[in-house]
């Protein structure tokens, strides 16, 4: 049995690097937003902020833009709930941190004969807890929009709360095909027999076990991230957002809570339908090709490449998501609650079928 003292010290050494890679993914991820819509529409982007007469390409930016909201008035309305305008950013923001908190980064590590998890909270409800937390943050933006006591932002926390919480009904609909070919909700034990080889060659990932889902569970992540073309919470050119009376590090505040989740529906992505931390043919003494070559690596290495593995999932599902929003136009109001009605839950309950169907005759 791992003595207390070893396993808080291996739980706060799990901890702090997924802070740490949190952080610096936030901080990567909001200056390749403003690159890559440079790129997109012709432009040179950030690059003038300077820090020892060195550009670095605008990565700057992010710091001088930090300390601006920092040093910012932090103005709450006159008319307004101060302890509710206050409390807002912080449950926004305090829920998309949490969720992090059940994503396996990495496989099951032993380390001077004890074993533990890549994983913050190793829970067995751990798709559950992610969707209690996302839906516990709602409530950020609706007191938001509430507490401004201003009609623009309210209808903002309106837009947010009805949003989020249709595109989540399909959002919950999309994962239930994974919950029937898996048989868990456990993400790590996901993750793990996603590394089963169908026919011997093909790995048995939520994309390959789900194709319908997947594009369905981005469809609906990416409203719940409130982003372009799902951003009509925040409608910066109506005037309208539940943050429209907000400045300073409380803007900031919501601004990362936007962006932290992104990066969750990325992760959730990368853990439910790409594998994970899963490597095609990489198991924990090496590679095993078809065939049956085999190629022996040290642990360490191989924990290593699962983890790089994950960490380029997230990367690159995330440029997904950041080219989607430069590339396609805002839906009306009308149009996003019909997609997500009308259109996304029909197919969604159409694929539980269908899954179940094919489960059930090939069980026969």
């Amino acid at each position: 049995m791992t003595p207390f003292w070893v396993a808080l010290l291996i739980k706060l050494g799990v901890t702090t690097v997924l802070l740490i890679a949190i952080s610096l993914l936030l901080f990567i991820v909001s200056w390749a937003e403003r690159k890559q819509s440079a790129l997109i529409q012709d432009r040179i982007g950030a690059n003038r902020a300077k820090l020892f007469g060195v550009r670095a390409w605008g990565l700057w930016h992010n710091l001088a833009d930090t300390l601006k909201l920092i040093l910012k008035e932090d103005y709450v309305p006159p008319t307004g709930d101060k302890l509710l305008h206050t409390l807002a950013p912080f449950l926004a923001m305090f829920c998309a941190m949490a969720s992090f908190a059940v994503i396996p980064y990495g496989p099951p590590v032993t380390l001077f004969g004890h074993t533990f998890d890549l994983q913050v909270a190793p829970l067995n409800v751990g798709l559950l807890y992610i969707f209690a937390m996302m839906s516990i943050g709602i409530y950020g933006f609706v007191l938001a929009g509430y507490a401004s006591n201003n009609n623009y932002a309210f209808l903002g926390g309106l837009r947010a709360a009805s949003q989020m919480i249709s595109y989540e009904v399909t959002m919950g609909a999309t994962i239930v095909g994974l919950l029937l070919c898996y048989n868990t909700l456990d993400l790590q034990q996901m993750v793990i027999r996603q590394g089963d080889l169908l026919w011997g060659w093909l790995p048995a990932w939520g994309l390959v076990l789900q194709p319908v889902g997947f594009f369905l569970f981005m469809a609906a992540g990416t409203a719940e991230t409130k982003r372009i073309p799902f951003d009509l919470p925040e409608g910066e050119s109506e005037i309208i957002g539940y943050y429209v009376e907000y400045s300073g590090m409380k803007y900031g505040m919501f601004f990362s809570a936007d962006l932290l989740e992104s990066i969750l529906v990325a992760c959730l992505a990368a853990t439910l339908f790409l594998g994970g931390w899963q490597l095609p043919y990489l198991t924990a003494g090496g590679f095993l090709l078809p065939g049956g070559l085999t190629w022996a690596l040290p642990h360490w290495l191989v924990v290593a490449l699962q983890v790089g593995a994950f960490a380029f999932k997230v990367v690159l599902v995330s440029w997904v998501m950041m080219t989607v929003r430069w590339t396609l136009p805002r839906f009306r109001y009308d149009q996003l609650m019909k997609l997500g009605w009308t259109f996304l839950l029909p197919i969604s309950l159409a694929n539980i079928l269908l899954t179940g169907a094919v489960i059930v005759a090939l069980g026969a």
